[in-house]
């Protein structure tokens, strides 16, 4: 089973979840073949576009392959004429209309690439229950063709957290694109200026220059060069290291399938503070006692983001309502075991309903 992978070495949470799946996928059986195309998906070049049909072209009649979304549904022109004799399988961690800062005409051209795909595959993977409904819906896809499988969480220690004399750690994972809303965050936080804070913001700042200068130039308006830190890029123990020492995570996104970071924090009982849009809310979920391991806001909303903020920064017994709220849902999240096993099932789905014996 090839699978197309986007840049394994870059540290996102769509290339976590694919090196995760083709590492824990043999052992319930399935044998992986893992083929990495180079390009500038989702609109790569005539070099891309041909690598990728050749990786496709040289898959045997029948087999079953699973593409990352991102590879495969920009370009319907190369992926559907291939999906009559394969088995095609797409992973969608993000429908390609959804990336903000796309001109309306582009992102209409993106959107109608993606249903061409999409249609001619004989399974559809969302990392969520919600992004999965939402591609049926949005799509005309067949219910039946479509699965959802979210990220798991490896259960970390207990972070300590970071507030000392310096106040409260925030930290935010996500790389620096408009579409994780870092430039309202920051407006936000200046409305707390008054208070104790710093805020650390995790992620890649090669996607999109432009906003990252922007950015910069509104850290630097505010005053808050010395409290917010764009600490680019972090995986492994670096990252490990941001955890243990937030006391919250904050995340401004318009626009989330799911969310890793979200369960990445709660698998050490970090809370969180998130925007409540996508598959955000699936993510942070409730402890097994029906608490909310932090607060969710409305999107497109600084006002209310800016006073979550406050009350969080503000009041000692909010901080520790949702402290504890996060270690009891630390508890209940589901593993990469149970990820793979989802993903597992799809796949087997549509071997057997293809006629090929499991």
């Amino acid at each position: 089973m090839p699978g197309g992978v986007d840049d394994p070495a870059a540290p996102s949470g769509g290339n976590v979840y694919d090196r995760r799946v083709c590492r824990d996928l043999p052992g319930l059986g399935w044998q992986v073949h893992e083929t990495v195309v180079a390009g500038d998906w989702p609109g790569p070049d005539a070099a891309g576009r041909a690598e990728l049909g050749r990786a496709l072209a040289g898959s045997a009649d029948g087999e079953l392959v699973l593409l990352d979304g991102l590879v495969a549904c920009g370009v319907p022109d190369v992926v559907v004429p291939e999906a009559g004799r394969l088995r095609l399988a797409v992973l969608v961690h993000l429908p390609l209309a959804d990336e903000t800062g796309l001109d309306p005409e582009r992102a209409a051209v993106l959107d109608a690439a993606e249903r061409r795909t999409l249609r001619a595959a004989g399974a559809v993977v969302a990392t969520s229950r919600w992004a999965a409904d939402r591609l049926i819906t949005h799509h005309g896809l067949p219910a039946e063709r479509v699965h959802a499988a979210p990220p798991g969480a490896d259960i970390g220690p207990l972070a300590p957290g970071g507030g000392t004399g310096g106040g409260p750690r925030l930290l935010c994972v996500a790389s620096v694109t408009p579409r994780k809303g870092q430039y309202e965050l920051v407006q936000a936080l200046a409305t707390v200026a008054d208070l104790p804070w710093t805020c650390s913001l995790v992620g890649g700042l090669g996607q999109d220059p432009g906003y990252v200068e922007r950015l910069r130039e509104l850290i630097a308006r505010y005053g808050l060069e010395d409290r917010v830190h764009l600490a680019g890029p972090r995986g492994g123990p670096a990252l490990n290291a941001g955890y243990a020492g937030a006391d919250l995570l904050v995340l401004a996104s318009h626009a989330e399938t799911y969310g890793m970071a979200v369960t990445e924090a709660l698998a050490r009982g970090v809370p969180v503070l998130a925007t409540a849009v996508g598959g955000l809310p699936e993510a942070v979920g409730t402890a097994p006692d029906g608490s909310v391991p932090g607060v969710l806001v409305p999107p497109d909303d600084p006002a209310a983001l800016a006073a979550a903020l406050r009350r969080w920064l503000s009041e000692p017994g909010e901080r520790h309502r949702a402290k504890l709220a996060a270690r009891r849902r630390r508890t209940a999240l589901a593993g990469w075991e149970t990820t793979v096993r989802s993903l597992a099932r799809a796949l087997e789905r549509l071997r057997r309903d293809t006629g090929e014996a499991a």
